[in-house]
């Protein structure tokens, strides 16, 4: 049975691609590739719901600081705060009067006039999993009988990512979102939750890139791997991805021709019996499985590592850099939404040695990947209709503690936006004296999230049905006022 269209939406016009027997060859070649159906976009099953979506033409890159950012060493500082309180970091000017962010983030300092600020955005948890659902779902609530340690979970609710997946149409035959370089993981190997479609079904799952090479307990931008406490820590792989071949297998295209011939005259028996409901999705996905293959703007955006050594030199040759490249290329392609999760391990957890390890293994890698991607945005006319959020999970503790760290902090948190026509140089919210709480224009995920459908001209009204049959919606908050020029 399909599933109910989102209310507020009209149907979209919808021409699919007849593909020539070349590329059919091509699509055929798929299930033999290091990927499989099961991890390309064409094992998405969208069903007829897809073909009633909207096509936005803005698209929104999230980036995830994987263990929750502490704003008052970042983009927060309270330099006349206690000395348990301020920290080591000074606060530098950046090119808009007023405003002020931490020393070790020059370069977007002199990019100020792009970004905004929120300083009041919370989660309402101190916990990882808990605040970790908040933000990557856009909610606040839990399902009935969520359980944490048992991520990822049909019972949890869908992704941003996910939500997207079903409210949009990607471009060029590509998903709508994915998910790169890696899963939200802790030190032992657990999901963090709320990063998949969990209610709304794995037909609507976004395409999730597995791709970092492997770095056992690494944290940071790999090849540049810390440990927390300091030990010696190298990268463990001669490269800093391991992108999926996007070429054909040994033997080419001659060795698949029968194999296709054959596909083909069973999906024509099928069609006959089951009047192409089911081959409809299947025509839809070997579309989606050609350009993976076909289109030369995948395959660039995958080979970030071979990409111009200028413009690798602009993002820095590591996973921090690379990703951001590789999102930005990928949003070129056609997909809408790239979330990109910088660092593993929580790498932004940092209850110990906070600033050294944000000093020298986390915010100059950031610093200098975002401005890079600002500028390579601005440089290509993309700056405009591409919305650029930055956010952790939470905030850090106003009190340092006796392991130089700061420890978890859902009551306020600090993120970043830029280009999407956000108004640049500008500050939203406010928190107290020592940076724990908000004292003004409090937000919290669920405006973050509806920031994001906003930018992305999801209608106000849209609802997603669970797998039980129930309505939800979309939008569970206003998106941040002020915040658009």
């Amino acid at each position: 049975m399909s599933q109910q269209q989102p209310r507020g939406f009209a149907p979209a016009a919808h021409s699919p691609v007849r593909a020539t027997r070349r590329t059919m060859l091509q699509a055929g070649a798929i299930g033999l590739l290091g990927l499989g159906m099961a991890d390309v976009p064409a094992a998405r099953l969208l069903g007829a719901e897809a073909q009633r979506r909207s096509s936005p033409e803005k698209s929104v890159i999230f980036i995830f600081l994987n263990g929750g950012l502490s704003h008052q060493d970042s983009f927060d500082l309270k330099p006349d705060a206690p000395e348990t309180v301020r920290g080591e970091f000074n606060p530098i000017a950046t090119e808009t009067p007023g405003i002020e962010i931490c020393e070790h983030l020059p370069r977007l300092a002199r990019h100020s006039e792009r970004f905004a600020l929120v300083r009041s955005v919370a989660t309402d948890s101190n916990g990882h999993g808990e605040a970790c659902h908040m933000l990557f779902t856009g909610r606040l609530d839990f399902p009935a009988g969520f359980v944490l340690a048992k991520s990822p979970s049909p019972n949890e609710w869908p992704s941003i990512a996910s939500q997207v997946t079903y409210a949009t149409r990607g471009r060029n035959n590509l998903p709508p979102a994915a998910v790169l370089p890696e899963a939200s993981i802790n030190e032992i190997g657990s999901v963090r939750p709320g990063q998949f479609a969990g209610k709304l079904g794995a037909q609507h799952e976004a395409w999730h890139l597995h791709l970092a090479a492997p770095c056992a307990l690494g944290n940071g931008a790999c090849p540049h791997c810390f440990r927390f406490e300091g030990t010696p820590f190298e990268h463990g792989s001669s490269s800093i991805f391991e992108a999926p071949s996007l070429t054909l297998p040994e033997g080419g295209r001659g060795r698949l021709a029968g194999r296709v011939d054959l596909l083909q005259f069973i999906e024509n028996q099928q069609r006959q019996l089951e009047q192409g409901a089911v081959l409809d999705k299947v025509d839809r996905n070997r579309e989606q499985a050609i350009a993976v293959l076909a289109d030369p703007k995948v395959h660039s955006a995958f080979d970030v590592e071979h990409a111009d050594p200028a413009i690798v030199a602009r993002y820095g040759k590591n996973k921090f850099g690379l990703s951001l490249l590789m999102a930005r290329r990928l949003v070129e392609a056609g997909v809408t939404l790239v979330q990109v999760n910088l660092g593993k391990n929580s790498s932004w957890d940092t209850h110990r040695r906070n600033f050294v390890n944000l000093k020298d293994n986390l915010l100059p890698y950031m610093d200098q990947a975002v401005a890079a991607l600002l500028d390579d945005l601005a440089d290509s006319g993309r700056l405009d209709s591409t919305l650029v959020v930055m956010s952790g999970e939470f905030g850090r503790t106003p009190k340092i503690n006796p392991d130089a760290g700061r420890d978890h902090w859902g009551p306020v948190m600090t993120s970043f936006f830029a280009g999407g026509g956000v108004k640049g140089g500008t500050v939203i919210g406010a928190t107290d004296k020592i940076a724990a709480y908000p004292i003004q224009d409090r937000q919290t995920t669920e405006n973050l999230a509806a920031t994001i459908y906003h930018t992305l001209q999801i209608p106000r009204l849209s609802t997603w049905t669970d797998l039980d049959g129930r309505p939800h919606e979309l939008y569970r908050a206003d998106p941040i006022e002020g915040l658009f020029a």
